[in-house]
């Protein structure tokens, strides 16, 4: 996290797998980058997802050198070791309360999809998350009429940290290409070159 310093203002985070990481959640970051007036983009790359403990994850050996190249070329976006240097399980609450310590004095902004917004009653502590945020940015796809009055009949804190974003919609998403890949699809076009380039020269994704 050497681009990041202890005085930023403005800080998003963008949790995931990134197995692996495309063009899709490059897109969401430089969106809420943008709109929200943000200094850098964390993305939260999580060694041990707990709520796919049922599904093969790629090693992070791999998963974490293709986010670094992905995003190797964008000074305002930066991997973050958080999860990577602590045990399991990884939730997001957690991870957000140790960036609120190494960052005290910065607004921290949550960044998500709308179907992880919909999701959010089965998150880890889901009431608690909300409050450790000062903002949630969400990408407004997917998001069915009535979630968010229903959402934040729930969590009634929701209703003034969630912020949507606009951008174009592709439908893009890690598993897709993994399917494509496996299946011998074109998926060229779905990621950064650097990216393509690494699934190749290591075999990443065939034959699963």
């Amino acid at each position: 996290m050497d681009r990041v310093t202890s005085v930023q203002n403005c800080i998003g985070v963008l949790g995931g797998t990134f197995d692996p990481v495309h063009l899709g959640h490059l897109i969401l970051a430089e969106e809420a980058l943008f709109q929200l007036g943000l200094d850098v983009i964390l993305f939260l790359i999580t060694p041990f997802p707990p709520h796919k403990t049922e599904q093969e994850i790629t090693h992070l050996d791999h998963r974490l050198p293709m986010l670094e190249l992905a995003i190797e070329d964008n000074p305002n976006f930066c991997v973050s070791r958080v999860d990577i240097d602590r045990q399991p399980p990884h939730y997001a609450v957690d991870s957000l309360e140790i960036i609120r310590k190494l960052y005290p004095q910065s607004k921290i902004f949550y960044l998500m999809g709308g179907d992880s917004l919909r999701d959010l009653p089965r998150w880890h502590q889901p009431e608690q998350f909300i409050h450790a945020c000062d903002g949630i940015g969400v990408m407004r796809r997917r998001i069915e009429e009535g979630t968010l009055e229903e959402l934040c009949q729930f969590f009634p804190a929701l209703q003034e940290k969630i912020v949507f974003l606009t951008a174009p919609q592709f439908d893009i998403s890690s598993r897709e290409i993994r399917n494509r890949v496996s299946l011998g699809l074109p998926f060229r076009y779905f990621l950064p070159p650097s990216v393509y380039a690494y699934i190749l020269s290591h075999g990443l994704y065939q034959g699963k």
